[in-house]
């Protein structure tokens, strides 16, 4: 079973003929996408503004995309949480472009602009058909959370035990962060709200305890998903690394290779900070998949396009508002489309 099997819904062993697609069928998928699109559009309307209003003084009254031009380009991305990293990147792939193309005018800077940052984010999701480890059939599908404490890391299990639960899969959920009797708390609320079932022990527990029975109970009962909670912030990196590998050493007794995920989430409001927070947890354990929260009320979210690329790791989630459908599957091209408007690239 790979990722995004775990969002289908179930269906029997026999082999059926899928139904065609009306006509009205097919308009309203049209139309939902279109309403998605339009939603994130409006989520990142803040990140959009304040970037392009940075370029437009950038290249106002230029002809020529030269050297000053890429000077200002250059502060444009940098003071919009793309990262000084990922910024030079893109700066040396417009140059050669500019050089290659011989003449290329400033009206054109936002379309190439747009490519190579396409280029950017494929080259960073080009394993994401390899992402993490394959979970047996009828064994459940594990994921590990980690993340600060704030970057909404207990929302985002919740948000995300409800869409499982929509897509009819059976989901577990450990409270493993043990440290904050609120954080326990919160994520029952959660759990109960999604119709998830939630392992939860008293406050000051060992957390990889909690993990395990967790996943005992998730195992025995033919659960399809588990999704475990961990602390946001031990005392220091070689504190957080030890309790995190603990944990996973644990499931794995459970489960052979569980966890198949394990998943960071960042809070993309904090922007450069939350480049420190991914190689903290980077440096701390194995992170296969990022998700990215509060895109919504902030202008950081070029923080997206740099960690994307940085780190090498997919994103999967961004949040881009309160509601529960609201933390999505990450798409780049529909990213993309919301900032940079819907022209086809």
């Amino acid at each position: 079973m790979g990722f995004f099997d775990i969002f289908k819904k179930k269906t029997t062993n026999e082999e059926t003929v899928p139904a065609p697609v009306t006509v009205e069928q097919q308009q309203a998928e049209e139309a939902e996408l279109q309403r998605e699109q339009e939603e994130l559009t409006v989520g990142l309307e803040k990140t959009k503004v304040g970037f392009f209003s940075k370029l437009a003084r950038a290249v106002a009254g230029r002809t020529t995309i030269d050297a000053d031009v890429l000077d200002e380009l250059e502060e444009v991305l940098i003071t919009s949480d793309v990262g000084v990293e990922t910024t030079v990147k893109i700066i040396e792939r417009i140059e050669a472009r500019v050089a290659r193309d011989k003449y290329m005018n400033a009206g054109e800077l936002q379309q190439l602009l747009r490519e190579e940052i396409v280029s950017l984010m494929d080259e960073a999701h080009a394993t994401e058909g390899n992402f993490g480890l394959d979970a047996k059939e009828g064994e459940p599908y594990v994921v590990m959370v980690v993340g600060v404490n704030g970057a909404g890391k207990t929302t985002t299990i919740g948000k995300l035990a409800a869409q499982l639960k929509k897509a009819d899969k059976k989901v577990w959920i450990g409270a493993a962060d043990t440290f904050r009797a609120a954080a326990i708390d919160q994520l029952q609320v959660w759990a109960d709200r999604a119709g998830a079932t939630m392992i939860r022990q008293e406050m000051g527990s060992d957390p990889a305890s909690v993990a395990y029975d967790t996943l005992q109970s998730a195992k025995a009962n033919g659960a399809d998903v588990v999704l475990i909670d961990t602390a946001g912030r031990l005392h220091n990196k070689i504190g957080l690394m030890n309790e995190l590998t603990k944990i996973r050493n644990v499931m794995g007794k459970v489960i052979p290779n569980a966890p198949h995920e394990v998943m960071l989430v960042l809070d993309g409001s904090t922007g450069q900070n939350a480049f420190e927070q991914a190689r903290q947890f980077t440096q701390a354990t194995q992170v296969t998949s990022l998700a990215i929260t509060k895109l919504d009320g902030t202008a950081k979210g070029g923080v997206v396009i740099g960690i994307s690329d940085q780190f090498h790791i997919p994103v999967r989630y961004i949040g881009i508002g309160e509601g529960v459908d609201q933390l999505r599957i990450f798409n780049r091209r529909d990213f993309i489309n919301a900032l940079f408007g819907d022209a086809k690239n």
